[in-house]
């Protein structure tokens, strides 16, 4: 009942927000034709419909929750219509609370100190909510561009770290790092490919995925694994699990069907030529040096994520190698565990996506998620140990990005 009662109330909302910043935009364009208010009428209520229509379909089954597309469409039209109309909803707001203000000032004054007469009412603000469509215009125009280009414009970030124990054949490695690559939410199956081809470019000697190869299941995976199948590197890929890839976050109907969705989807990484690893290690060779590379299952030490790792086994077998590299998910469990517990050298993550919205100009770097995440994008150090959070290949929920763009990181490993 508590579910559906917040479902109302939102639903209520959402209809508030459409009804009350309508009268704001009826006022606006009071002045211009008819054709002309017509067509902005129409406009202002195309995605709305989109919005209902494809709610309708998620609510009743007639648009699969599998089907990437309509989700596509759905959560790209609910973003582009509210959040654009929740801006200019608090213009109007405020505009009638400076209407209402004067009214019952004029109302308190004596006859013949105010000309407002009785039923009188105060104008709207044209400046108010000029101002308010103006501001309002930000954030259409920026989720927009997120969702058509954002979500696909990869970039490679590079970085360059001395470690003095890294043996001499290993000086100058190339490390390509992907994470959170969230295949069940792609709806560009070409610009993924190009993203690809951009890191195979590059030429690394080994790869490291950092988990969250699905959003849920293993079957998102499936059309994708042709393209991830062509990552591959002299010195191996390795990879581990995500938060989720357990399947955590859906319902299944029994608990060996989750069970087999695991299976299923280490089975998918088996195929791409991937080394998953599941709280175990490698030792990577070149001549009669070797470095430990790390990887353990999910250990978050915020909110309620899970904690399938185990560090102390992944970590036993490589104590005397002279450099260890950790592959593990979430960027928390570095100070919970990896800096206080082990001598890792460099731990490689990713999960939080740096929300998918913020700003990186310049020397400025913020988002939302640095109030849960104390490193939450980028190369941290702490008395020369490493932490490097990448900020994800895919995207999740909100189908784009915005100021936070999908990252291929190359890091590259010397001697001092």
């Amino acid at each position: 009942m508590h579910r559906a009662s917040f479902f109302l109330f939102f639903l209520g909302f959402l209809i508030l927000l459409d009804f009350y910043g309508f009268q704001g935009v009826k006022f606006l364009i009071r002045n211009l034709s008819i054709s002309t208010q017509t067509i902005i009428k129409i406009a202002y209520w195309s995605l709305t419909f989109l919005v209902a229509i494809s709610t309708v379909g998620l609510f009743t089954g007639l648009l699969s929750r599998s089907d990437v597309v309509g989700r596509t469409i759905f959560f790209s039209a609910f973003v582009i219509n509210y959040f654009p109309k929740l801006i200019f909803f608090l213009f109007v707001f405020i505009d009638d609370l400076i209407r209402g203000g004067k009214w019952v000032f004029g109302k308190l004054q004596p006859n013949d100190l105010t000309e407002l007469k009785t039923g009188e009412t105060i104008s709207r603000s044209d400046f108010v909510l000029k101002a308010g469509a103006a501001v309002a215009t930000i954030p259409f125009v920026a989720t927009s561009y997120g969702i058509l280009s954002g979500a696909h414009d990869y970039r490679i970030r590079r970085h360059r770290i001395v470690l003095p124990n890294l043996p001499k054949a290993f000086d100058g490695i190339k490390i390509a790092q992907l994470s959170d690559i969230h295949s069940g939410s792609f709806w560009n199956k070409t610009a993924v490919q190009g993203g690809v081809e951009m890191l195979m470019g590059e030429k690394p000697d080994a790869v490291f995925f950092t988990g969250d190869l699905v959003n849920d299941k293993a079957e998102e995976v499936r059309d994708y694994v042709p393209i991830f199948s062509k990552v591959k590197a002299d010195l191996g890929v390795f990879s581990t699990f995500g938060n989720h890839d357990y399947g955590d976050y859906v319902q299944w109907g029994s608990a060996s069907a989750k069970a087999q969705n695991l299976k299923d989807l280490a089975d998918a990484h088996k195929l791409m030529g991937w080394d998953l690893l599941r709280n175990e290690n490698r030792k990577l060779q070149i001549g009669n040096e070797s470095i430990g590379i790390i990887g353990i299952e999910n250990w978050g030490a915020k909110g309620n994520f899970s904690r399938y790792g185990d560090l102390r086994k992944a970590y036993k077998g490589v104590e005397e190698e002279p450099v260890k590299l950790l592959l593990s998910h979430d960027p928390s469990h570095w100070d919970a565990q990896v800096r206080e517990q082990t001598d890792i050298d460099i731990m490689f993550a990713g999960h939080t996506h740096g929300m998918q919205f913020g700003v990186e100009i310049g020397g400025v770097q913020w988002s939302p998620v640095k109030y849960m995440y104390k490193q939450w994008a980028g190369l941290y150090n702490e008395d020369n140990q490493f932490l490097y959070v990448n900020r994800g290949y895919g995207y999740i929920a909100f189908p784009g990005r915005i100021g936070i763009l999908p990252e291929i990181t190359i890091m590259e490993l010397v001697r001092a």
